[in-house]
């Protein structure tokens, strides 16, 4: 992981470049969340990666050393209701530039993951699977990541039936019997289980 696409960057005149990501836009349950990082050139940061190709340990073991090092960083969420209301791609989008507009330190510039620019008010990049490919988008993913498992987590106390702390969301067997069990909960996103909802109310 490099440095590559951010000196590209200031090599074209940019000072501050920042990596953004995103992580649960495929789950049935949550929010979507999505971070992003200003970190200082060439700082290394041993075994950054895509945060899927980590272990649960591993990201966060990154996560303590990612906050400490960034120059700025921050994560923001956009709710299971707000992405019923509209669509996983704008609440997406949403998550993405909150957590650019509040960072402590303002970029100049974003690389952000994907082939989709959520229309920040600065110049912006998307790379395909660019948390491959940045060390900054890498970053976010792994911040994203972390953030939102943890979150889960949280949900999981509080609706204990669904075994959300195994799945944490995502449309796994164990949380479609879950789901058969008990119903929804208002963490569930209607709009992802239409199908389901549907048959319910026949």
């Amino acid at each position: 992981m490099t440095y590559e696409y951010e000196k590209q960057a200031v090599a074209e005149g940019y000072s501050l470049v920042c990596g953004v990501d995103e992580a649960g836009r495929g789950p049935l349950c949550g929010p979507v969340c999505a971070a992003a990082v200003i970190l200082p050139m060439d700082c290394e940061i041993e075994g950054i990666n895509d945060s899927k190709k980590l272990s649960e340990k591993k990201r966060e073991a990154l996560f303590s050393v990612i906050t400490e090092k960034a120059i700025a960083y921050s994560v923001a969420m956009v709710d299971a209701a707000t992405i019923d209301e509209v669509n996983i791609l704008q609440a997406t989008f949403m998550a993405m530039r909150q957590a650019v507009e509040t960072l402590s330190v303002r970029p100049d510039m974003a690389l952000i993951d994907g082939n989709r620019k959520p229309g920040l008010d600065m110049a912006e990049r998307t790379i395909v699977k660019g948390d491959a490919k940045s060390i900054s988008i890498a970053a976010a993913s792994i911040l994203a990541k972390v953030t939102r498992d943890r979150y889960m987590l949280e949900v999981d106390k509080k609706y204990p039936e669904y075994a959300f702390a195994k799945h944490k969301g995502y449309g796994t067997k164990l949380h479609y019997e879950k789901i058969a069990e008990n119903g929804i909960c208002p963490e569930h996103r209607r709009t992802f289980l239409k199908k389901i909802l549907g048959e319910c109310d026949e």
